[in-house]
């Protein structure tokens, strides 16, 4: 009796490069890089003239840039059929927490000498530095529930509507930046930024009137 023909092999199926354990950790590291760029040119004196200016707006400017970022993994998950993008979100989101955090230590240490009473009046004094504070308090709450045993202990719901201050923090993050480069006589970055956040507001607006 002859022996049956052995059954090809099925080729296993190829993991989505997004759903791949490394996409995180690429994802982390390329999130670190203007940070190291930072800390490198602090050691070797590549920030310029003024060096605590350069990496007081640069750390705030990497934290807008990642909250715009976050805010655009929604749309693009849709535009480009890829729902493996919404697993991005949540470390984007703590990264912008990140950025900002340090933007306001390098705000107090190099610029106030962490005097808390400087930095308190200056925050009453000064509309734009008060803005930008409120903004970090604001993203507070949302860092500190970005976690899977948060959202069951608030419930979806409070969870969902907690994290919707993500867009006003935006706008007041926006105010701030635009406030900033007012005074610099610089428009041209605050219209590209407002225009980036009108279209992901937009597009968040016009999808829930379709509804």
């Amino acid at each position: 009796m002859s022996a049956s023909p052995a059954l090809p092999r099925r080729a296993p199926a190829r993991r989505h490069p997004l759903l791949h354990p490394a996409a995180k950790v690429v994802l982390f590291v390329l999130c670190l890089v203007p940070l190291a760029w930072y800390v490198f040119g602090a050691f070797a004196d590549r920030l310029g003239a003024n060096p605590a200016e350069t990496l007081i707006r640069g750390l705030g400017d990497w934290a807008l840039r990642l909250l715009w970022i976050t805010l655009a993994v929604t749309p693009l998950r849709t535009w480009t059929n890829q729902p493996a993008l919404a697993r991005f979100r949540r470390m984007l989101g703590l990264f912008a927490f990140f950025y900002a955090s340090l933007h306001l230590l390098a705000y107090g240490w190099l610029d106030k000498s962490l005097d808390l009473g400087e930095i308190l009046r200056d925050i009453a004094k000064r509309p734009f530095i008060l803005m930008g504070f409120t903004a970090w308090v604001l993203l507070l709450p949302l860092a500190a529930t970005s976690f899977n045993r948060a959202i069951k202990a608030l419930g979806a719901p409070r969870w969902q509507a907690l994290h919707k201050l993500v867009y006003a923090i935006a706008i007041i993050g926006l105010m701030h930046f635009i406030w900033m480069r007012a005074g610099k006589n610089n428009f041209v970055e605050p219209i590209v930024y407002g225009t980036i956040l009108a279209v992901l507001l937009g597009w968040r607006v016009w999808r829930r009137v379709r509804r």
